[in-house]
């Protein structure tokens, strides 16, 4: 058998935060200065109530409304770092929730940025060794439960989201449909992106509460999202274009056989600086991030929907994807759209 996508859907929260709300907030970044670095006008809050699971139940459901069975779901892999619990999975209360057959298989895996593209070489891996004939993968995230209302470097960045893709198998053929791809892992810069406390290693305490001001003006404490963007910048600069040339000699082709790039949407100011030292085409180059901000592991999903709305993806279209970020963590694959 040979794994391919077969649909995405995405959901949104209802509450929005516009960039004029955050340009007043903190007068010293305008609106114009916040859309220049980050090319975000909305970024989507969940409710204080609302977590990544229901996002993710919400972003299922719409895949299943337009034209899929539960019933028929051999495997549930969810990419989120902000679970319900510490455990059970958080997938096994979705399996439960979206009523898929018990025989299913269904887990969590906590990956980020990069978490798209690691759970297609996980679907993959599920479908050409027999295991699954049709994997959905979600990816939900609500950062903003970690963001400190008063941190304008994350706030201004980060939205809360889920996308549902469906990956299912059918005859091989002459050419991988997802597939070859490059893996990369940098864990002596975890601390660059992290929320210090709250796990075993650090629990939650009054100390860990303790606010403190950064040299910007940010406040955060030790339980909050904390960014290093220059750290997190020069990583990406350097991991993802040696990645980039890493797959395409893998997969033998050159910039001119792929029809469209979908990187991770960090942000526009970091998604231009890495087209430029790439070399690709603008109309190759696809964003689509303005609505809903960095979503974290959906922002990739999120995009290829809205390349598919956009008649930017046809059968036979290979699209080049790059996800990257927290971990530190990066993961590139190709992927031909059937």
């Amino acid at each position: 058998m040979q794994a391919f996508i077969r649909a995405i859907e995405y959901h949104l929260p209802e509450t929005v935060l516009a960039t004029a709300e955050l340009a007043a907030q903190f007068p010293e970044w305008s609106v114009e200065k916040i859309d220049r670095k980050t090319g975000i006008a909305e970024r989507h809050i969940a409710a204080p109530d609302e977590c990544a699971s229901d996002l993710a139940f919400a972003a299922a459901r719409k895949l299943f409304a337009s034209g899929f069975d539960p019933s028929e779901i051999d495997a549930l892999l969810l990419c989120t770092q902000s679970p319900d619990y510490f455990l059970p999975t958080t997938a096994c209360l979705l399996q439960h929730r979206l009523g898929l057959p018990t025989r299913a298989f269904a887990m969590d895996f906590n990956q980020g940025c990069s978490g798209f593209v690691y759970g297609l070489g996980l679907a993959k891996g599920l479908i050409e060794t027999g295991q699954a004939k049709r994997v959905l993968l979600l990816t939900a995230e609500t950062y903003s439960k970690y963001i400190h209302p008063l941190d304008k470097s994350v706030r201004t960045i980060f939205g809360d989201a889920a996308a549902a893709t469906l990956i299912e198998g059918r005859e091989s053929g002459a050419e991988a449909l997802i597939g070859p791809f490059v893996w990369g892992t940098d864990g002596s810069g975890a601390n660059h992106l992290m929320v210090p406390a709250g796990g075993a290693r650090c629990p939650r305490s009054s100390e860990t509460a303790a606010e403190i001001q950064d040299d910007s003006g940010n406040c955060r404490s030790r339980n909050n999202l904390f960014m290093d963007g220059a750290a997190v910048f020069e990583f990406t600069l350097r991991a993802v274009p040696e990645a980039f040339h890493q797959l395409l000699d893998r997969a033998g082709k050159t910039v001119d056989d792929i029809d469209l790039f979908v990187f991770h949407q960090a942000n526009k100011y970091m998604l231009d600086t890495l087209r430029i030292a790439l070399d690709l085409p603008k109309e190759k180059f696809y964003i689509a991030m303005r609505h809903c901000g960095n979503t974290v592991s959906s922002t990739i999903p999120i995009a290829l929907s809205h390349a598919l709305a956009e008649g930017r993806l046809e059968p036979g279209k290979t699209v080049m994807l790059a996800g990257f970020g927290v971990g530190l963590s990066w993961g590139s694959a190709l992927i031909r759209w059937a």
